[in-house]
Parts: C-alpha cells; sequence; structure tokens
C-alpha cells in the first residue's frame, strides 16, 4: 500500500452521534480534505456501523474550513508510483464506497461549501438531498492529468442532459452552486450565511423522515436563476461540439465555434483543453460513451479496471507527469507520452479497458436502488431535456 504522511493523532475524520442523527465531518482543511487511504476507512466504518444501527436514522456530511473535499490524495498515488498495484486497497474501497453511498437505505445529506472536486463530488452528488452555496465548486479535473473521471462520474455525467457530461469531463470546466442544481446534481441552494443554522436544524429535527428533512431545507433554500455567462447557457454550442466522435473532432468543433463573435468564452476552456493529456482525454471520452449503457455497478467495475491499468502505467505514465506538474514540481509544464492526440493509439486506449490477466477485478453486487434519476424530477433544467435524459 502507497504510504501517506498523516499525524497519527489527526483525526481526519470526524463522526458524531446525537441523538438519531449522525453528522461526519471530514477534517484536513488544510489538505482541503482531500481524500486518502484512512479517510475511505473511517468513512465506510462509520457508513457500514450506521446503517445497521436502527437508533440511526439521518446521516449529514460536511467539509472542515473553505473545501468540501478536493477529491484523491494525488501525493499518496505519486509516492506509490513505484511500486505495483500500492494503491490497489484504496482503490478498490473507494469505489465500493461510492457504490455504498449510492445505495444507502438511511436519509443523507451532504452540506457542501468551497471545493467540491472529483473523488471529493462522489460524497456529495448521490446523496439524496446535497444543499450548495454560492461558494460551492464543482469539477472533474482528471483527464487534465492523464487520469480518467472516476468514483463514478462515468455512470453520472453520462446521464446528464445532452452531451453536458463530455463538456464536463474533457474539460472539467467549474459549476458553480447555482449550475449544480440547476444541472441536476444538487437538489437544494442554500446562502452560505444561512448553513450553520440550517445544520442545527437538520440536527434538531432528530428524524431520518425525507419530508421532514426536504421541507426543513426547504425553509432556508431559495430558487435559483442563472448568470448570464453560465455555461449552462451555451447548451447548443457544446452539444454541437461535444457530440462528435472523436476528441480531435471535439477540439476542432471548439475551435470553429470559438472563431464566432460573442463565444470569447470558449478560449480559457479551449486553451485548458489543449493543455490537457491526450491518453487522459481519449480514455475519458470513452468511458463516458460506455457510461451511458452501464449500470453503476458496470460503470464502477470499468472505472477500477481503468485506475489500476493507468497507475499500471499500461500504455504511459502520463499520470504521474500530470502529478508531478501540478502538486510535487508544481511548474505546470508536464511533457505527454505521445504529446498530441493525433499521435495516440487507439488500440494502445484499448489496453486500458481490457479485463486484468491476474485476476484483480472488482465485483460490485448487482442490488442497485439508488435513487440517481429521482433526483432529476426536480431539476428545472432537465425538464427542459427530459427526451435527452430518457435515451
Amino acid at each position: 500500500m502507497a504510504q501517506e504522511v498523516v499525524n497519527p493523532e489527526e483525526k481526519v475524520v470526524l463522526g458524531e452521534e446525537i441523538d438519531h442523527v449522525r453528522l461526519i465531518t471530514l477534517n484536513r482543511p488544510r489538505q482541503l480534505n482531500v481524500i486518502s487511504s484512512k479517510v475511505v476507512s473511517l468513512l465506510a466504518d462509520f457508513l457500514e456501523k450506521w446503517e445497521k444501527d436502527d437508533n440511526t436514522e439521518l446521516i449529514l456530511i460536511k467539509g472542515a474550513g473553505r473545501a468540501f473535499s478536493a477529491g484523491g490524495d494525488l501525493r499518496m498515488f505519486y509516492d506509490g508510483r513505484t511500486s505495483r498495484d500500492s494503491c490497489v486497497e484504496v482503490v478498490y474501497r473507494m469505489y465500493w464506497l461510492c457504490h455504498h453511498i449510492h445505495t444507502y437505505k438511511k436519509t443523507q445529506v451532504a452540506l457542501v461549501h468551497g471545493i467540491s472536486m472529483g473523488g471529493g463530488a462522489s460524497l456529495m452528488v448521490p446523496m439524496k438531498f446535497s444543499v450548495v452555496t454560492e461558494k460551492t465548486v464543482f469539477s472533474t479535473p482528471e483527464a487534465s492529468i492523464g487520469f480518467h473521471t472516476d468514483c463514478g462520474f462515468s455512470y453520472i455525467l453520462s446521464r446528464l442532459p445532452g452531451h453536458l457530461g463530455e463538456f464536463l469531463a474533457l474539460t472539467g470546466a467549474r459549476l458553480n452552486g447555482k449550475e449544480l442544481v440547476a444541472a441536476g446534481m444538487a437538489t437544494h441552494f442554500v446562502p452560505f450565511e444561512k448553513l450553520p443554522e440550517l445544520e442545527k436544524r437538520l440536527v434538531s429535527l432528530n428524524s431520518g423522515d425525507e419530508n421532514a428533512v426536504k421541507s426543513v431545507i426547504e425553509e432556508f433554500s431559495v430558487d435559483i436563476q442563472l448568470d448570464e455567462g453560465s455555461v449552462l447557457n451555451k447548451l447548443s454550442i457544446i452539444d454541437e461540439c461535444f457530440s462528435k466522435d472523436t476528441v480531435v473532432d471535439i477540439i476542432k468543433s471548439f475551435e470553429l465555434e470559438a472563431s464566432k463573435d460573442g463565444n470569447g468564452w470558449i478560449g480559457a476552456i479551449l486553451k485548458g483543453l489543449k493543455r490537457s493529456s491526450p491518453n487522459g482525454l481519449k480514455i475519458t471520452l470513452r468511458s463516458i460513451r460506455e457510461g451511458r449503457k452501464q449500470t453503476l455497478a458496470e460503470c464502477l467495475e470499468k472505472e477500477f479496471r481503468l485506475t489500476m491499468n493507468i497507475l499500471r502505467t499500461t500504455i504511459s505514465a502520463d499520470v504521474y507527469e500530470g502529478i508531478r506538474a501540478l502538486t510535487i514540481d508544481k511548474d505546470n509544464a508536464p511533457k505527454w507520452d505521445p504529446p498530441t492526440c493525433d499521435e495516440v493509439d487507439d488500440s494502445k486506449v484499448d489496453l486500458v479497458f481490457q479485463p486484468f490477466e491476474d485476476n484483480l477485478e472488482l465485483q460490485i453486487p448487482e442490488d442497485e436502488t439508488h435513487r440517481w434519476e429521482g433526483k432529476y424530477e426536480h431539476s428545472a433544467y432537465a425538464a427542459l431535456n427530459a427526451t435527452e435524459i430518457a435515451k
């Protein structure tokens, strides 16, 4: 197992039991509550224990400091790069945890302020109730560092209307709290200053009754109105470009749109897209497209396979180069192998999707009682795209 630098005295996850309410706090504020193996283990322990506890009715989860969670602990993966499958245990447990959260039998509420990215967002989006604020920032930037959109997001993003999922997965574009509610990835928008009082009210409610919980949240929530410049107001362009068959065609189409009057918003996003790992982009696009036809369990099994093959450098060491450039040397100058999408051999991309030859597979039960689709019923944005959701 890859070693992580954690103070043994540091309580990276806090679990409180208050009558019928249980409160989880991700407690690595200086590290933006990144998810380490210890965090995964503690989260799983708490959730397993409380799901079986008849006295537990309501689970609340929040992050300490200015972030909910910035995702996986990249340094942990980087430090394990010289040992084969050093991170297999934490990856395996994290994907099991993702499935468990989707299928959890007790009422869960995520109180999300600040950064909620990648794997961190997997602790928010599947919840029955996910509350966001004007300080919430969501993103799935994994492709940019040579990785892929994981933790169930090949399932989640592939079910967004139109081709918004491909856009978010490939560009790592950020959504704010209002946009998350509009897109159906959060259920309620509550002003940041009201979040502490909402938490107190939910604790005092002392019940997991969904209607009662919803009623309390709605007392604090406000109707959303998208900002004029929101990418969700650019869906016709996004669908036109990100419906293309290949990454190369997507970039060409996006470049064409960028040259038109009024499309200045594309420039920065396009620049980031072109800087991203070609391998990461191609793997991610294929994973999202496959996700449309896969169950949650199948998506997680596929993502486990992709993750381990990428960490094994089956076709490239891009993921370690991406982490080095972003978090180790911080020079933001990765040298990708190969450097362009045109040079990526699609037959090699096939290799990271293949089953393992050494019997290393993730087996997830087929019983999927998750409530993902139900969240769309309350999304004004989704209501306008009902035909796309049905596909």
